[in-house]
């Protein structure tokens, strides 16, 4: 089955699998995909090429990896542990979705929560809209 890069009702699905397992999940546009925060942290996303991304404890890589339609996620000289692609075809199923997001929340749920980060436009509306203030030179 062909997949889109973009597909809203995967998008949906991943969501609403998250949310039945007591997550909270921010959508968040990454890599021309969208990732799944989770208390700041990336669980679970949608690839540019329409794939299913999931986080786990890296020491459970190998075994992982043999799971149906897990592809190694690969930047630089080596396979990315603890992060694989998966063929959204194998996750079509919700109790296939359900064990792959379980395993990313497991992992992430350990994780320190992180602060969301402010956007670029955000940050740079807040500056402008700081009050100006005078420099002040002590003299002795």
């Amino acid at each position: 089955m062909f997949q889109m890069a973009h597909d809203p009702l995967f998008e949906q699905r991943i969501a609403e699998a998250l949310k039945a397992q007591g997550a909270k999940p921010e959508h968040k546009k990454m890599f021309g995909g969208v990732a799944f925060m989770v208390n700041g942290n990336m669980s679970v996303g949608i690839t540019n090429k329409g794939d299913f991304m999931a986080r786990f404890d890296k020491t459970r890589h190998a075994e992982i990896s043999k799971w149906p339609g897990a592809k190694p996620m690969t930047f630089g000289k080596g396979d990315m542990k603890g992060f694989l692609f998966v063929d959204a075809d194998a996750v079509e199923n919700p109790k296939a979705m359900e064990k792959w997001v379980r395993l990313a929340l497991e992992y992430v749920k350990g994780l320190p929560k992180k602060r969301p980060r402010p956007d670029a436009s955000r940050a740079a509306k807040s500056a402008s809209s700081a009050p100006k203030t005078k420099a002040t030179v002590k003299r002795k």
